[in-house]
């Protein structure tokens, strides 16, 4: 019978096992994603029905059994989940209440879809609607609750401060420092005394600045760039030298690379080091003594690479400037508006006119940049939403990536050179399956375009779609198309930089695989070359404590903006279609940067039709059709902070007529300047 769930002959038993990731759905049903494929090819995700979930979680990795059934309903294979190989977590967080004489515990988001039982609630003093840190015992089913022991009370939900220390609860961020980490720094800093020992350059003389946002607290980089012989110039990219405070296998070192980043949530940061380090010894602060690691670069008076070395050097910085000041500077170089000494104000200028000539080199070799609107929120004194605001990617901000971008690349090339395995930041080639996807997608767009196979053709979309009505779709578009970009030993390149040798150099304060390159350094003129062992080891651990830091940080916003939400519920705003699937939209407000979800039930009365590749949802009736990209108007529907999510309702969209552009002539043109880059 039509509709109806055909199985083959045969038992389920006789299915192969595979093994993978687990992704529960709301409803308790999900997807194994197996092990070795790539994010974003779904295709080869397993559907498992809720009651075949078994007591598996999300993010467990788990044996599934495959059936030989197909569900003519839903394409792709599906299957029962047999074992449970690790849980992903065993502590969650959620919200507390009491039903039937019992309490009980409501877990945040689609991690569980069953409250879980807890005993002896009142050991904790636990009260209905508090936020609560659960330890699982016995993992529920669709057929029996779970049982858990609450480990930590956080306080009443929506009360300030609740929402930030959920996330770190939830995500298993670090918490204070140890006594032995701690005392470890302060003998540190007990050792310091601004004194340059042999072996570091004295370079205090020299004119060397700090360009930061105005808000920063640690300054890990500096600047200093001269005109030298035949017009070439020497560019020094001076890092905090990190590794001198600590020493490899250290307790500092030990606790850094468990951190593996620091992680900046709205209202506070998390540091991979104590603040005695990163805001201290090691901060490259105006007007004071601090090593450094200095990266001199000299290249041609029209910007080529010739040569660069690394040595530790000592530093002091004439002075520390703010983005917005800079940018000030940068509109009128004889400005009074920011007081700054003459050869400071003359260091300017030539940063100014490296970079261009930098940023005119990378983008001809094909680098990408992508224009993806950064909005951040702003927070009133209880960490609540009070509104957003754009974060603008000026020049000033563009000289320092540049700078930043090439020390990075020629410490990556050093070190090749020199034979020495080190942590390079790898970002592999797209799926050449999702790049023909991605031809097509914008050709229906109305973009006349080779295969983006190509990275200059795919260059050139981006530039030509920038000011078009149809720049979102086409922007989001590629950025699903293109991979993730992680740490580990494989020459593989970075293909967005358009760079066969990159490697993270220039922030040690923040982020581990910096200064474990930065000891990679040591090495070079040495006979004896370091191991590449654990390498790869060492970069997957790396790659996923980033992933957990920026995950935590989009939930917390996300949670924040939730709360904001939640009594302005019938307001409307406008938004931006940023996903498209079968079940309806998800969309991005514009001026405020809330997701949600628009329920393809709740969009004008039609028969939908999805098309995945083209991205769209589109109906019978003249109007009704959505694509990724689009700009409408939402109202928000309902807020259900429990599950951490929103739901909006179309209220209006946009017309916009479609722009026609032609294919460029054949020739030597391989790309023009853009206005910002995405970091990559």
């Amino acid at each position: 019978m039509p509709g109806k769930r055909q199985r083959a002959a045969g038992p389920l038993a006789n299915g192969p096992l595979v093994t993978g990731t687990f992704l529960r759905k709301t409803g308790g049903h999900g997807f194994v994603r197996p092990e070795g494929v790539l994010p974003g090819r779904r295709e080869s995700d397993i559907y498992v029905p809720a009651a075949a979930a078994g007591d598996a979680a999300n993010g467990d990795s788990v044996r599934v059994r495959v059936s030989k059934a197909r569900d003519v309903r839903r394409p792709g294979p599906s299957g029962e989940i047999v074992k449970v190989l690790a849980r992903h977590t065993t502590r969650f967080v959620g919200t507390y209440f009491e039903a039937s004489g019992r309490g009980w515990v409501t877990i945040d988001g689609d991690a569980l879809s069953r409250a879980v039982a807890v005993g002896d609630p009142g050991a904790k003093g636990a009260r209905e609607h508090d936020k609560v840190v659960l330890e699982m015992v016995r993992f529920p089913t669709i057929f029996r609750d779970g049982e858990g022991v609450l480990t930590e009370v956080l306080g009443k939900a929506g009360e300030p401060g609740v929402d930030t220390l959920t996330i770190i609860n939830e995500f298993g961020l670090p918490g204070p420092f140890s006594e032995e980490v701690l005392e470890e720094a302060r003998r540190q800093a007990a050792r310091f005394d601004e004194s340059i020992s042999d072996g570091r350059r004295d370079c205090t003389n020299q004119t060397v600045i700090t360009i930061d946002p105005v808000d920063a607290r640690d300054f890990d980089d500096a600047i200093s760039l001269e005109r030298i012989e035949q017009g070439h110039w020497l560019l020094g990219v001076h890092i905090a030298d990190v590794a001198h405070f600590v020493p490899e296998g250290s307790p500092l070192d030990q606790e850094a690379a468990a951190r593996g980043t620091s992680v900046y949530l709205p209202d506070r940061v998390i540091p991979m080091l104590p603040e005695v380090i990163s805001n201290n010894l090691a901060s490259l602060q105006p007007d004071r003594v601090r090593y450094a690691r200095t990266c001199w670069i000299e290249l041609t008076a029209d910007g080529a690479f010739i040569a660069a070395e690394v040595e530790r050097t000592a530093i002091r910085s004439r002075r520390r400037f703010a983005y917005e000041e800079v940018d000030v500077f940068l509109g009128d170089e004889h400005t009074k508006e920011v007081e700054m000494t003459a050869d400071v104000r003359s260091l300017l200028g030539r940063m100014r006119d490296l970079a261009r000539l930098l940023r005119g080199r990378r983008t001809a070799r094909g680098s990408l940049e992508l224009v993806m609107p950064e909005v951040k929120i702003d927070l009133d004194r209880d960490g609540r939403v009070s509104g957003a605001h754009v974060v603008e990617n000026t020049e000033s901000h563009q000289i320092i990536e540049e700078f930043m971008l090439s020390a990075n690349e020629a410490v990556a090339w050093r070190l090749t050179e020199a034979g020495i395995p080190f942590l390079r930041r790898v970002h592999p080639q797209p799926d050449p399956r999702k790049l023909r996807q991605l031809t097509e997608f914008v050709s229906e767009l109305g973009f006349e375009v080779d295969s983006l196979e190509s990275r200059f053709e795919l260059q050139r979309l981006l530039q030509l779609s920038r000011d078009t009505p149809e720049m979102h779709a086409v922007h989001y578009a590629v950025l699903r198309s293109l991979a993730r970009a992680v740490y580990g030993p494989q020459e593989e390149g970075h293909y967005a930089l358009a760079s066969d040798c990159y490697c993270h150099f220039t922030s040690p304060i923040r982020r581990y695989p910096d200064l474990t390159v930065h000891r990679k350094l040591d090495h070079i003129g040495r006979k004896r070359r370091p191991a590449s062992d654990g390498l790869l080891e060492q970069g997957e651990a790396c790659s996923q404590l980033e992933r957990r830091a920026e995950a935590a940080e989009r939930e917390l916003v996300k949670l924040k903006l939730l709360l904001y939400l939640r009594s302005r519920v019938g307001e409307a705003m406008d938004a931006v279609v940023t996903g498209v699937e079968a079940f309806g939209l998800f969309v991005q407000g514009v001026d405020l940067p809330a997701e949600g979800l628009v329920p393809r039930d709740t969009l004008p009365d039609d028969h939908y039709r999805y098309d995945r590749r083209r991205h769209m949802l589109t109906g019978h009736r003249a109007g009704n059709s959505f694509r990724l990209g689009d700009r409408v108007r939402v109202v928000v529907a309902k807020i259900d902070l429990e599950r951490r999510s929103a739901e909006f309702h179309i209220e209006s969209r946009q017309r916009r007529p479609r722009t026609k552009l032609a294919k460029r002539p054949r020739g030597p043109d391989k790309g023009q300047r853009g206005k910002r880059h995405r970091r990559w």
